[in-house]
């Protein structure tokens, strides 16, 4: 199986992004060929690298990754919404204010991976996890609605999962938790 893994580059002052940080330390994965891309994190640029990359790829699955700061747990997200709104500027100084990401597209876009399974799993092997309803309005939720929208009518399972920051969850636990999804989603598909 093909999966394309992607995190972001650094932003809001940071030095690193743990997104990208778990990745590059992420191996081989229940034999699974992993593909791994890093992001910008800009409004307009994110969704070209992105599709470029599933175009590149052509993967059988996507977990895009990001970080959420402030948050404890691994986090699967349910839903992204069609809305861009920056709390802070992106990398490009753009800070979007209540646009839609794809105008006439639906509200909203629900993941295509068993997250409430993920997170289950991850919280019976010790790591902390839940679901998560918002992936907010920034980059991240940018991506995650574009990822859907490539990948529902194909039929390809894809979603997004926030890692938190370094202070809150050490990169390498963010990275075992990967692998665990990865291993799960390969070997125990809902």
């Amino acid at each position: 199986m093909k999966i394309l893994l992607t995190g972001f580059e650094p932003f809001g002052g940071y030095d690193t992004n743990p997104s990208w940080e778990c990745l590059q330390r992420l191996g081989q994965v229940a034999g699974a060929e992993v593909e791994k891309v890093r992001l910008p994190v800009s409004f307009t640029q994110a969704p070209v690298a992105l599709r470029e990359a599933l175009e590149l790829h052509a993967p059988e699955m996507v977990i895009c990754l990001g970080v959420a700061v402030g948050r404890k747990k691994i986090t699967p997200e349910k839903v992204a919404i069609n809305l861009a709104h920056g709390r802070i500027a992106d990398n490009d100084g753009s800070k979007p204010l209540d646009v839609p990401l794809i105008p006439g597209g639906p509200d909203g876009r629900f993941s295509t991976l068993p997250v409430f399974y993920l997170a289950d799993d991850l919280e019976a092997a010790g790591i902390p996890a839940q679901v998560s309803y918002t992936a907010g309005a920034y980059v991240c939720n940018c991506v995650m609605y574009h990822l859907l929208d490539w990948a529902v009518p194909r039929g390809i399972p894809a979603g997004f999962v926030h890692v938190p920051g370094e202070d809150d969850l050490p990169v390498e636990t963010c990275t075992k938790a990967v692998e665990r999804m990865i291993d799960y989603l390969v070997n125990r598909k809902n």
